[in-house]
């Protein structure tokens, strides 16, 4: 017998990114019923889901990689409580199945004895209440007899315990809460655009309405919430995990860059190294207190403060740069910052004056290069340093896991150009429907018609987005030959940097 499974879900049990499985859906491979998947057809689509014992048990817990294909990542269990009650919940559910069962089969037995009766009282030639009887009894032994379980099911029902999945209102947004994960963490990790402050209970942004499922504290807060809020069923989600399989909340997320606000934060260095002879990775962490709450693909000011000048006139130094890393990694912050004569910034870096535990002031975020909702294939291009946003948006896409496929072209103009290269090669390992392709052009308006050249062979006939990254030669040329092939303004974000 069938069983129904949200897309979400439906996604895990297969190990298929999101977005492929959407893409299947949209192709008519998949048919949806009230927005759910079935399980026969995923085992049509997906035979190798067909596991041993041993196969399933390592399928849900496992040590794997995380989205961006960064570091090991591995699915922890939930705490002991957390476990007690997810197994509590799925008990009681099964007592309810068990004496409805009960409740149904003496039901039958029940109509079989008075089908029996009539049977016997019936005339000779009657045997209508023959035939129901015997209808009865085969029906009865095809719902007793032993059928194979349903593999997907076995999964569904061990994922829920050691796993929860979360739907938000009104956007519909879904995520997975994994191990000792609190709601906002796991939000956060699926790039999802939540309203928060400081995560860890303290301000009170982070309140969200419990409308289906149980929550259970996880970490201890600061923020006492009214006995208003507590009936109505307020919680705070950097404190609270789900204490059940599945979770309904209800709270309103950022749309834009419009919806997040300013901040100011004194963050520390926590690394600065060479990527290549000219560019190097500022690492900021921020406090846990006053963690940078920013969409991926926006910038920042940072500023250093001359501490040896006069109080009078301290000499300061700054610069916009795109912030190089996910959201879903509030605290700490990349950078990549190029070796610029003009740059004062650049020139205190790279001359040494900035040390490991040094202070820096973020100021922001601003901008609006960020990713637009929606199922569409990805294209991002880059020239040289301006791979900062562009690796931010990828990260971002990755944890939301619902792009059916996504390509980077990389321009280097400089010598050391493509100082990540193998990050571009870890993503292709990790992810299957991620291609890149490096280009080198000492000129950036030649190289990015180079990139068009690449893109035209494949992308410019499938509706797409595409997000342009680099000097104003380099985004200009390429916006050109993008619209030179039909490519409509509306799927081009732009960000012209340095």
């Amino acid at each position: 017998m069938a069983h129904w499974l949200t897309v979400w879900r439906a996604a895990q049990l297969v190990g298929v990114p999101r977005g492929a499985l959407q893409q299947r859906v949209r192709g008519g491979e998949i048919e949806l019923r009230d927005g759910l998947v079935s399980t026969d057809a995923l085992l049509r689509l997906y035979p190798g889901c067909r596991l041993d014992e041993a196969d399933l048990i390592e399928r849900v817990v496992q040590v794997r990689e995380d989205g961006a294909g960064r570091r090991p990542r591995q699915r922890t269990l939930p705490s002991q409580e957390v476990l007690a009650q997810r197994l509590w919940h799925q008990s009681r559910d099964l007592a309810d199945v068990q004496r409805h069962l009960q409740r149904y089969h003496a039901l039958l037995l029940e109509l079989r004895a008075r089908l029996a009766g009539l049977a016997a009282a019936a005339d000779a030639g009657d045997c209508r209440f023959a035939d129901l009887q015997r209808r009865l009894n085969d029906g009865l032994a095809r719902a007793l007899a032993t059928e194979p379980v349903d593999v997907l099911d076995v999964m569904d029902d061990m994922l829920k315990v050691v796993s929860a999945q979360v739907t938000l209102r009104p956007s519909g947004h879904q995520f997975t809460v994994e191990g000792r994960e609190t709601l906002l963490q796991a939000g956060v990790r699926a790039g999802l655009n939540l309203n928060y402050g400081c995560g860890n209970g303290s301000c009170g942004m982070c309140k969200v309405r419990v409308t289906s499922g149980q929550v259970a504290r996880a970490l201890p807060s600061d923020y006492a919430l009214s006995q208003t809020e507590k009936a109505q069923g307020y919680v705070l989600a950097c404190t609270h995990t789900a204490a059940s399989s599945e979770l309904t909340l209800e709270t309103l997320e950022a749309a834009g860059p419009e919806d997040i606000p300013l901040q100011t934060i004194v963050a520390s260095v926590r690394a600065l190294r060479p990527l290549a002879d000219d560019t190097l990775l500022l690492h900021l962490q921020t406090p846990r207190s006053q963690r940078l709450r920013f969409l991926a693909g926006q910038s920042v000011a940072l500023g250093l403060t001359d501490a040896a000048a006069d109080a009078g006139g301290a000499a300061e130094a700054w610069a916009r740069l795109p912030i190089a890393s996910c959201p879903c990694d509030d605290r700490n912050l990349h950078f990549f910052v190029p070796r610029r004569a003009d740059d004062a910034f650049a020139a205190r870096l790279f001359g040494g004056a900035v040390k490991a535990g040094g202070s820096v002031t973020v100021r922001g975020p601003q901008g609006r290069f960020v990713l637009a909702e929606g199922p569409q294939p990805l294209v991002f291009a880059a020239c040289d340093t301006a791979f900062a946003p562009v690796k931010s948006l990828i990260e971002h896409a990755l944890s939301l896991d619902a792009a059916p496929s996504i390509a980077l072209y990389w321009l280097a103009t400089r010598p050391d150009g493509h100082f990540l290269e193998n990050q571009c090669r870890a993503w292709s390992e990790a992810v299957d429907a991620f291609e890149y392709s490096l280009v080198r052009d000492d000129d950036a308006a030649a190289g990015a018609r180079q990139l068009a050249a690449a893109m035209r062979a494949d992308l410019f006939d499938i509706d797409c987005a595409f997000y342009l990254a680099g000097p104003p030669a380099f985004v200009h040329a390429l916006r050109a030959e993008l619209a030179a092939a039909g490519v409509p303004a509306a799927r081009i974000a732009l960000e012209e940097l340095p």
